[in-house]
């Protein structure tokens, strides 16, 4: 992408009697097919967050344009469901279009093969597109619906059969990421996973998650909206590695440094001939292939059934890309002070300029990322950049478009949102501003958040501790209120890839298909608790930490969190006597060093805002 210019993504939300018609020729496609119930999730054919605009199915029927969301359809009935990021958003969207919103998690709120279960009948079918609908979600499946012998038909895509203008599959051009920007080449790489494969006995791993991909062969794409990622798949034994790429995306150096790397690259549409040929000769000489069900789709998954000789677990790429490199976390460092900069000028314009200027949620969007195309190593954004006012803000993932975006005046909060990509890291941060006078009650809350965010950034724990482990530190100040907000708190960052990646996470809820993961040196995480109130305000306060090894005593190893994000925490909102006096103290450090490290790169009179904005309270 052209760093002087970000280009609106497509969307495909629409009249509502639009919805209601498409509603109706997918209920005819399925009668042709002899589909009683139809399932679309929001997916590709790797599991992605973001997917591109050929795989927005559930989008182009729904209207919903939120990242996360299952439609699930029958002759009588249609519903979605999506998570507490989304609700308020959903709910809106969905309105009039005939689709009953279900909120994920919520007491009462069956979940998608328990309404399954209860809806049909014994002998209906169900379809869905395998490519599209994970492993392990089609075994649960499977599982629920046994009972009532409903036939599950996965080789139809019928969404492709209505769709008369549906956008070209994705394919940009494969980029080779330098080793002095990673640090680790592919062979040492491949050599890594493959020390992981004899761990598990695996005689070979397949991989489908496209950051994972991209993380083992040093490679890099624009295949799908903010994820810099190319459609692939990998194959890898003992002694041979297989990428399979789209011929159009291959350059010569890409060609260069696969074979360099003993890889050999296939073509993305021959994977499945080449799984079959592959297996071919039975399991017994092929040994144990192993893959991780969250994220291989059901049609490969039945494939791998077939075979027989499989076994699941958690991919061996996803906790190695994880542990950040030494050259890695250098060039992480030093992208997030600039990145820092950029929000820091930009809160600084904001507070200048709402309500003296004609300005709206868009506008200050477009000229956040206009600072940050300033900084040389520019990319992409790293996720669709929210600016949300008021009662916007109580949408988690609100995007405003020029043609619908709240004017800003010098009143309330403006929550910010937004990340970059960059050669050299990936960044997100969240600050809420405050344009003008806010209620006590809006100041105690945003203290509050503020308050959880320091507490867990000054965590020290002992090495084998989860993100389950440390959650109450961030979310226990909102608790103490009575509150809480229907997220997790953290989640890992990618490098030059994945705004979010796992395995590690921060979260209070125990459930069985999230991975959990020890806290690893090297690893980042971002730290972003906060208040949603539908109708009336969001807030957010949001910094990505870095984990390091602290100490270690008779008790063992002790870990802590390291700032990378750099810009000022909002004084206006902050109540410093309902602050604890360590976090009081934190904030005040915090502010210190957020002085000393943006203020060589502010003009005058952004650094005489600065010094007033970070002082002591």
């Amino acid at each position: 992408m052209d760093k002087k210019q970000i280009q609106e993504r497509g969307s495909f939300m629409t009249d509502k009697k639009v919805i209601r018609q498409r509603l109706r020729m997918l209920r005819t496609a399925m009668r042709e097919a002899g589909v009683d119930y139809y399932l679309i999730p929001t997916a590709d054919y790797h599991n992605s967050e973001y997917v591109s605009d050929y795989f927005k199915a559930r989008e182009f029927l729904s209207g919903f344009t939120g990242s996360n969301g299952t439609l699930v359809v029958s002759q009588e009935e249609a519903g979605l469901w999506t998570d507490g990021r989304y609700f308020v958003q959903a709910q809106k969207e969905l309105e009039d279009t005939g689709i009953q919103l279900f909120r994920m998690q919520e007491a009462g709120v069956p979940d998608i093969p328990d309404y399954l279960r209860r809806h049909m009948w014994e002998g209906q079918r169900l379809g869905f597109d395998g490519r599209t609908v994970t492993a392990r979600f089609g075994k649960q499946l499977e599982t629920a619906l046994s009972e009532k012998q409903i036939n599950i038909v996965f080789e139809r895509d019928l969404v492709d059969t209505i769709w008369q203008e549906r956008p070209s599959f994705p394919c940009s051009r494969a980029e080779t990421v330098p080793v002095q920007y990673c640090g680790l080449s592919v062979a040492e790489k491949l050599s890594a996973v493959r020390n992981k494969m004899k761990e598990e006995k695996a005689s070979a791993l397949f991989i489908s998650r496209l950051d994972d991909l991209m993380w083992l062969f040093n490679l890099r794409g624009n295949d799908v909206a903010y994820n810099p990622v190319l459609m692939s798949y990998g194959f890898l034994t003992e002694k041979e590695a297989y990428i399979f790429l789209q011929a159009r995306s291959l350059q010569r150096e890409t060609l260069e440094s696969m074979k360099e790397a003993g890889v050999v690259i296939r073509d993305y549409f021959s994977i499945i001939p080449f799984l079959r040929e592959y297996f071919a000769p039975g399991p017994a000489k092929r040994g144990i292939l192993f893959y991780d069900d969250r994220n291989v789709s059901y049609t490969m998954y039945r494939l791998f059934w077939a075979y027989g000789n499989c076994r699941e677990g958690s991919s061996p790429v996803e906790a190695l890309k994880a542990v950040k490199t030494e050259t890695e976390l250098s060039y992480i460092r030093k992208i997030y002070l600039k990145d820092s900069i950029a929000v820091t000028k930009f809160i600084y314009w904001l507070k200048q300029t709402a309500g003296k200027e004609e300005l709206t949620e868009y506008d200050a969007a477009r000229y956040l990322d206009s600072l940050r195309q300033g900084i040389p190593e520019f990319l992409d954004v790293s996720f669709p950049t929210i600016s949300a006012y008021k009662e916007n803000a109580a949408m988690m993932h609100y995007e405003a478009t020029e043609k619908d975006a709240a004017s800003l005046s010098a009143e309330g909060m403006l929550l910010a949102d937004s990340g970059g990509q960059y050669l050299g890291g990936t960044t997100d941060v969240t600050r809420t501003v405050i344009l003008g006078e806010i209620p006590q009650e809006v100041k105690e809350r945003f203290t509050a958040v503020a308050t959880g965010m320091l507490r867990l950034a000054g965590a020290r724990f002992l090495h084998g501790c989860t993100g389950r482990n440390l959650d109450i530190l961030a979310r226990g100040p909102l608790w103490d209120l009575g509150m809480d907000y229907k997220c997790g708190t953290g989640h890992g960052v990618g490098y030059m890839l994945n705004v979010h990646e796992g395995p590690q996470n921060i979260r209070w809820r125990y459930e069985k298909n999230v991975p959990e993961a020890v806290l690893e040196a090297g690893m980042i995480v971002t730290d972003e608790p906060g208040v949603y109130l539908e109708d009336r305000y969001g807030i957010r306060t949001e910094n990505v930490l870095e984990v390091r090894e602290a100490f270690r005593t008779g008790d063992g190893q002790f870990m802590e969190f390291a700032p990378l994000t750099w810009v000022p925490i909002d004084l206006d909102g902050i109540l410093p006597r309902q602050m604890p006096e360590r976090e009081r103290e934190a904030l005040n450090g915090y502010h210190r060093e957020v002085y000393e490290k943006i203020s060589p790169y502010l003009t005058e009179e952004e650094r005489a805002w600065l010094q007033e904005a970070t002082r002591e309270v």
